[in-house]
């Protein structure tokens, strides 16, 4: 399909059809797995599309078509992993180099950053995203300036297109982890950033079967280094579990839907539980940036964080009563998933950072799964009374 056709059609239609066409030789409308490692060679040193599958694969390449579709870039990276994508990242810079990153911040993220940058020479400054005079002062220097909106956990949302536009003024990339909203939600390129990172993982893939993370983006020579990057440390994805998030793209339009429509539904009698002191969802009023996300996004997704009065010891009664809800790492998959970010998803932040990113000893995350809403609250209504 054609980049000009691409631009008519909206992402309902591209997340089925903007990937690839039936296959050329069978007329499969699926593309078949191709699990081969290796690929015939005419002669030394020629080859056709694909030679090694560290270096490229059918299934992947449909893939990254797709993705680079969603996100309306030019340049679609398949990895391992959400982390293995987010290092294929920082491996773009140099010893010395400096990353300006928000403080509410992926703990795997912050684990990178912190365990494996800044032993090799990569320091970061962790500064408030949502401060752009603040922000402005950070970037002097630095070489990629990471955002997260909304952030993981506490849901805080960061002006990206004001963002985008400070670091073009001062020539410095600015790459956006799009997890939490999804190319349905926002689109980062859109709005001036320069790459977006993806957990194929959660929402796009949207089975919890498969793990994967992608980088997407529209400027050349970054996607020539990344493509050199890719084919060099090889910490890419396989080809089944291509097929498999190929797959789930197809469905993602509708099951976001869903995940919104319940997200919004059950935030709303969250917030009026006495057990429950604050609730942070972007679609409810109460949420400081709230008019911030009807100006911006096209949703609000389906991630809600929400604070219990009992703390800690409050928390470990709640997830212990649950019944539908699981309490598991993960999210954007079919079913519910609860996580205490205290212990869990941010467990490796000192405590200090966690709390003054917003992350309490009683904050529960919720991923909104696609069960009827009435279950869904009758399950956290039952695992709160007398909280």
């Amino acid at each position: 399909m054609s980049d000009e056709r691409n631009d008519e059609l909206a992402i309902e239609t591209l997340a089925i059809h903007g990937a690839h066409g039936a296959d050329p030789q069978t007329g499969a409308v699926m593309p078949p797995i191709v699990l081969s490692s290796t690929f015939a060679q005419p002669a030394p040193g020629h080859h056709g599309p694909y030679a090694y599958a560290r270096m490229g694969n059918p299934n992947r390449d449909a893939l990254e078509r797709g993705l680079a579709v969603l996100e309306r870039g030019k340049h679609a990276f398949a990895f391992a992993s959400g982390c293995a994508a987010m290092e294929m990242l920082f491996r773009t810079l140099a010893p010395g180099d400096r990353v300006v990153a928000g403080k509410e911040l992926y703990g795997g993220t912050y684990r990178i950053l912190e365990a494996i940058e800044r032993p090799l020479g990569i320091e970061t400054t962790y500064v408030d995203l949502t401060d752009l005079e603040a922000t402005v002062r950070a970037i002097d220097g630095a070489k990629l300036v990471l955002a997260e909106s909304p952030t993981n956990p506490t849901l805080t949302l960061v002006d990206l297109e004001a963002l985008a536009k400070i670091c073009a003024a001062r020539g410095v990339p600015l790459a956006v982890d799009n997890t939490f909203a999804t190319p349905l939600v926002q689109r980062p390129l859109e709005l001036g950033a320069t790459v977006v990172v993806h957990s194929l993982t959660k929402y796009l893939n949207g089975h919890s079967d498969v793990l994967g993370g992608a980088l997407v983006t529209s400027d050349d020579a970054l996607a020539e280094r990344l493509r050199f990057i890719q084919k060099s440390i090889g910490a890419v994805l396989g080809p089944f579990d291509c097929y498999l998030t190929l797959r789930g793209l197809k469905t993602f339009p509708l099951r976001m839907e869903r995940h919104q429509a319940n997200a919004l539904e059950l935030a709303r009698r969250l917030e009026a539980h006495p057990a429950v002191s604050s609730v942070r969802y972007p679609g409810l009023p109460s949420h400081p940036q709230h008019e911030l996300a009807k100006r911006t996004m096209r949703g609000f997704g389906a991630m809600i964080a929400f604070e219990l009065r009992g703390g800690e010891a409050a928390a470990r009664t709640f997830f212990e009563r649950v019944r539908i809800f699981t309490l598991a790492e993960s999210l954007g998959g079919v079913e519910s998933l609860l996580g205490h970010p205290a212990t869990m998803s941010h467990g490796s932040m000192p405590r200090e950072a966690r709390l003054a990113a917003g992350i309490g000893d009683g904050l529960v995350r919720v991923s909104v799964g696609l069960e009827h809403v009435d279950d869904l609250y009758r399950d956290l209504e039952q695992a709160l009374r007398g909280l």
